[in-house]
This record gives structure tokens, C-alpha cells and sequence, in this order.
């Protein structure tokens, strides 16, 4: 084989991972490391700002409520309306009736009850069934207490 030329020994093989793919991975990972925290704070600004625009429209709506409770407060018929209504108030020259044991219609029986008795008469009821609650406990305490006294006399009469 004259003509043949020199066989050239085969080029070693590289090695699959390089330093320059090393250099590669490393700032791959150190840019998403670096863009890691800005991301997640963006995005729990971009929750805020929408929990901050439902709550503006929630108090926006509380505003228009408000200001036509306001509207509806300046006028005369309207609270002589309610005077009448929630404190049972009479106009002068009026007469004014309370029908004892009747029903507004379209109104519950406790809420009608409630609302035919002024408040000084609820509270003193209240307080008229509170006493009559602990007087009967009271009773009952005291037998009880005179019970164990005369054991506890007995007891220390031996």
C-alpha cells in the first residue's frame, strides 16, 4: 500500500460537559434565581391591586347607598314617617290608636310584639322574668344550703 497514506489516530473524544456549558447552566440558573423574587412579588402586587379594585367598588356601592339614605333624610315626610313608625310618635291634632293583640300584615307576631311595646316596658319585663328565674333558684339554694349545714353540724357534733 504504497499510495495509502498514514492512517491519523483518532481525535480523543471530548468530553460531553464542557466548562463552557458549565459557565452556561450556572447563569442560566443564576438569571432565573435573580428573576425569581421580582416575579412573585409582582404577581402578589397584582393580587392586591385587584382585592384593593373589588373592595373601591364594594365601598363605592356603600357610598351611593349612603348617600341616598342621606337624600332621603333630609326630607321632613320621610322622618316623620319613621317617627312614626319606629317611636311611635303621634303628630299633634292626630289621634293615634294602639290595637292590643292585632297584627301589621306582612309582620311577624314577635316582631309586632316587639314593635307595639315601648322599650321601657320590654326592659322591665326582662328584668321582672330575670327576678323570677333567680328567686327560684334562690329557693331551691337555700334548702340546699340548710341541708348540708345541718350534716355539717351533725358532723361536727361526734
Amino acid at each position: 500500500m504504497p499510495g495509502a497514506q498514514p492512517r491519523r489516530p483518532a481525535p480523543p473524544e471530548r468530553p460531553r460537559f464542557t466548562s463552557r456549558a458549565a459557565v452556561l447552566a450556572v447563569v442560566v440558573c443564576a438569571i432565573a434565581l435573580s428573576l425569581a423574587y421580582p416575579v412573585r412579588e409582582y404577581i402578589a402586587q397584582r393580587r392586591q391591586i385587584d382585592q384593593l379594585q373589588a373592595q373601591s367598588q364594594a365601598t363605592t356601592a356603600e357610598l351611593g347607598r349612603l348617600r341616598a339614605e342621606a337624600q332621603r333624610l333630609n326630607e321632613p315626610a320621610y322622618i316623620e314617617q319613621q317617627a312614626q313608625d319606629q317611636l311611635h310618635m303621634c303628630l299633634p291634632g292626630a289621634s293615634c290608636y294602639v290595637i292590643i293583640g292585632g297584627q301589621p300584615s306582612g309582620v311577624s307576631s314577635a316582631v309586632a310584639a316587639a314593635a307595639g311595646t315601648p322599650w321601657y316596658e320590654r326592659l322591665w319585663h326582662s328584668v321582672r322574668q330575670a327576678d323570677q328565674g333567680s328567686a327560684g333558684e334562690g329557693r331551691g339554694g337555700q334548702g340546699g344550703a340548710g341541708q348540708r349545714g345541718a350534716g355539717q353540724g351533725a358532723s361536727h357534733a361526734r
